[in-house]
């Protein structure tokens, strides 16, 4: 009897965006997160994200400055407010990672906040004339930090802050000496605590974010199975799903790649929990290009049966990497028999369909693997393997200095603009004083990002969350009518607000700003909670619209020029995976080379993305034609992706005679042309189709006709030879 899909509650493709019962929440969110972008590039992803809720590092940060407010209380010595103040900065300069890497940043902050406090202080009374050309090249040496990585970024942005404090009164020599002494103290303080007192388990940051890999997977195979269960296939609804579920499956592979990377290069040898991050990461990305693979048959054959089966599949396979995801998170062991029993169901039913059979064994088998590594087998602790070094100090430093010291790089761009236009701010400030003032300076320099796009959200994230955190923190004040009460109302909201660091940024700065709130009701008696959270407010607006209209106006990213620029790169990247796959398909998997290509292609296509966020939110650019045509050529390389990632496991014995190679070569070289400006492409060889490339050639000439329209083509080349016949 012939099996039939399960009709839809309603017609039409489903709706991308991941399990069912995350459905309600991405509504509710209405839009993508940081960590989850979504898949409508036009908007700004600033939902929450509470998956990065850490009360841990919230206790940790609380500890590190509101003990030292504490015993303010009791000792009543002033220069222990800068000592908790810079504890506090310190704890924002501290975004987690290898130990190494952080006492290194952490230590380099602490000594150069310290010289940076002492040196302005005693510089105030001198005026603009001289504080003004220095604090710029600090500035720009801070924000330029950015090259070397997200650690040594933030700490530059919180050293700016040191800058803006320490701006806000004059100091004398003994004064100067006790403030840097404090500063310090402060961040060794923060340090030795993060690192030796409380130090928290240094696999657990990798742990999470391989966890995240796995569990984006089940996200992902979730909605391949609604798509499947849609009675007609929906193009739509499959550029949604690859740009959301495909898009963000990639960036947590490479965070998850980086994070390892960076631990292993942080010891002298690799453990073998780092060994098995790694086993774990590859079997993971090995199932993913499954995935992929699969959604392009689900896309190009809708036969009923096939569609049940696939279906059937993927609905066995969603809670089996949900499984292993949580399995590594918490690290806990999984009961293998059991698992094994769940395999060996979802493998069933396969013996009619080869192809299908091929993939499914291949996904469950590396699910078998991820399973086995969370068991007491897969984990033995005490033996080593040799890892490899890491560069020489001397190259880590200056290589990135020396790559990004062009105005071509945006990196560079940004420091000079965060320079020149935060100069006159400072000036301002320093002619016409006050207690808040240094929340405009401060404002302008983090909210200010290399592109329009970047700082724009940041400006939205930022002004929300401080005029809602500066009401409940005018609040919690007005209750709080004893200096030891507001103390006490420190360490609760410094708990929460480091706890929601990496929820999202406009949610950190909401629960961040009633911790500055009674912080300045502590260190600067006197003025009204009420006036506190207004003042903040405003400085935040004014600040924000200087760091939009400059990045608007001030040596701005064409976004349109990044994207024809990243296209190029996308296609080659897609082409070199063409002539990877299909030259010679069995050494490329042997070899690695196909893993590479495919990785590869994946890369170049979510920095296209990105690139086309961009775009869309920054003026004038989102109707631009080279938008427009890069939109519809994402869409295209993603199913070009996707029939690739298929034929790298569906071997076609067709292919392998002249007409398959005069037609592999035909896609090889149309690929390599579209990536280069002009230049006429090769004509159609004048043989039939093998069944395997005709969906791969119609993907390709559609790409042509739409990076090449007919009228702007030059006189098309004679055929292109055919290639030796690969192996495979």
């Amino acid at each position: 009897m012939p099996l039939s899909p399960k009709p839809m509650a309603k017609t039409g493709a489903p709706r991308s965006g991941g399990l069912r019962r995350g459905r309600v929440a991405d509504f509710l969110m209405g839009r993508g997160s940081l960590s989850a972008p979504g898949s409508n590039l036009a908007r700004l992803p600033v939902a929450l994200d509470p998956r990065g809720l850490s009360i841990i590092e919230g206790i940790r940060a609380a500890c590190a400055f509101g003990t030292v407010i504490l015993l303010h209380e009791f000792v009543a010595w002033s220069p222990l407010l800068i000592m908790a103040l810079a504890a506090n900065l310190t704890c924002f300069a501290d975004i987690g990672g290898p130990v190494r890497s952080r006492l290194m940043v952490l230590a380099v902050f602490s000594v150069l906040g310290s010289l940076i406090w002492s040196l302005f202080g005693l510089l105030q009374p001198h005026g603009p004339a001289v504080v003004v050309p220095l604090a710029t090249l600090v500035i720009f040496c801070c924000t330029y930090a950015r090259v070397w990585g997200v650690q040594e970024q933030t700490a530059g942005n919180v050293l700016v802050l040191v800058l803006a404090f320490a701006l806000d009164r004059p100091l004398t020599g003994g004064e100067a000496v006790i403030a840097g002494a404090m500063v310090l103290a402060g961040g060794l303080w923060a340090t030795v605590l993060a690192l030796a007192l409380w130090r928290l388990n240094p696999y657990r940051p990798t742990q999470r974010a391989v966890a995240e890999v796995w569990r984006r997977l089940a996200l992902l195979s979730g909605d391949l199975e609604d798509l499947a269960a849609a009675e007609e296939a929906d193009a739509t609804g499959f550029d949604d799903h690859a740009r959301a579920h495909r898009r963000g499956a990639r960036e947590a592979i490479e965070l998850a790649r980086s994070l390892i990377v960076d631990i292993a290069r942080s010891r002298e040898r690799v453990s073998d929990r780092t060994a098995q991050a790694l086993i774990r990461l590859e079997t993971a990305e090995q199932i993913f290009a499954a995935l992929i693979a699969l959604s392009d048959r689900i896309e190009a054959d809708r036969n009923p049966n096939r569609q049940v089966r696939t279906r059937r599949l993927l609905r066995r396979l969603r809670p089996l990497l949900l499984v292993v995801a949580r399995a590594i998170r918490d690290d806990t062991v999984l009961d293998l028999p059991r698992i094994e029993r769940s395999i060996a169901r979802a493998g069933r039913g396969f013996a009619s369909d080869p192809a299908l059979k091929a993939l499914a064994e291949r996904i469950l088998d590396r699910v078998r693997i991820g399973a086995k590594l969370s068991t007491p087998e897969g984990y033995r602790p005490g033996g080593t393997l040799l890892g490899s070094a890491s560069l020489p100090l001397r190259q880590r430093l200056l290589g990135p200095l020396k790559a990004n010291f062009t105005l071509a790089s945006p990196n560079l761009r940004h420091a000079i603009r965060a320079s020149v236009v935060t100069a006159p701010v400072l000036g301002l400030t320093l002619l016409w004083p006050g207690p808040f003032t240094h929340w405009l300076t401060i404002t302008v320099v983090l909210t200010m990002q290399p592109f329009y796009a970047a700082t724009w959200q940041r400006a939205l994230e930022r002004i929300g969350g401080t005029v809602l955190g500066g009401l409940f923190g005018a609040l919690l004040a007005s209750l709080a009518t004893t200096t030891l009460a507001l103390s006490a109302l420190i360490f609760p909201l410094s708990i929460i607000g480091f706890a929601a660091r990496q929820v999202s940024y406009a949610f950190f700065i909401a629960c961040l700003t009633p911790l500055v709130v009674l912080l300045v009701e502590v260190m600067e008696p006197g003025h009204a909670s009420w006036e506190v959270a207004g003042m903040r407010a405003l400085f935040t607006l004014l600040g924000g619209l200087i760091a939009v209209v400059s990045s608007l106006l001030l040596w701005p990213v064409w976004e349109p020029d990044q994207v024809r620029l990243e296209l190029r790169k996308a296609v080659k990247a897609h082409a070199d995976f063409a002539r990877t796959v299909l030259s010679n398909r069995a050494e490329a998997e042997r070899s690695g080379a196909a893993e590479a290509a495919a990785r590869a292609s994946g890369l170049a296509l979510n920095t296209l993305e990105a690139a086309l966020s961009r775009a869309l939110q920054q003026p004038r650019a989102g109707r631009h034609p080279q938008v427009q045509t890069a939109m519809v050529a994402d869409a295209t390389l993603r199913r070009i992706g996707a029939r690739l990632s298929a034929l790298r496991y569906a071997a076609d014995p067709s292919t392998d005679g002249p007409i398959g190679c005069a037609w592999i070569a035909w896609i090889t070289e149309t690929l390599a042309r579209l990536a280069q400006e002009g230049g006429a492409l090769p004509s159609h060889p004048d043989l039939p189709r093998p069944d395997s490339l005709v969906r791969l050639v119609t993907q390709v000439e559609l790409l042509a006709e739409t990076l090449r329209p007919p009228r702007s083509r030059a006189e098309a080349l004679p055929p292109v030879p055919a290639a030796a016949p690969g192996k495979g």
